[in-house]
């Protein structure tokens, strides 16, 4: 159990979460980056249909590319339906995926947990 201590924030951010499927389908990790995130006292947003692929799974997105660009397009449509401030992932393959789709900002889950206890706010949220 990590004991963290989250610092209050002004700012309250709504956060679409895309649960990686290397770890929502493989590792059966899934609740507990959400709870985190939760923690930092912004909404946490679920994603329609998040429980599907973004397309990037590995090199699927290199090997199957229009298959990969059907699932980003769902994805991201998907994202589009709750207008998050920003999109969390643990994923850096999701990272890439999301972000060549969509000027909504992506940061790993790391990043926010650390900018939520004391860390340096993400670069690539400097404009919210």
């Amino acid at each position: 159990n990590l004991k963290l201590k989250f610092k209050s924030n002004t700012s309250k951010y709504k956060i679409a979460y895309h649960s990686a499927c290397s770890m929502q389908h493989g590792q059966k990790v899934h609740d507990q980056p959400i709870n985190l995130i939760k923690k930092t006292g912004n909404t946490v947003l679920n994603i329609p249909d998040g429980h599907i692929c973004c397309g990037s799974a590995g090199t699927y997105n290199i090997l199957q590319q229009k298959i990969a660009s059907q699932l980003l397009k769902n994805k991201l449509e998907n994202i589009n339906k709750i207008s998050p401030d920003f999109i969390s992932t643990g994923n850096i393959g999701c990272m890439t995926q999301i972000s060549s789709g969509t000027n909504i900002p992506v940061v790993h889950t790391v990043e926010v947990i650390d900018w939520f206890t004391g860390g340096p706010k993400p670069e690539k949220l400097n404009s919210l």
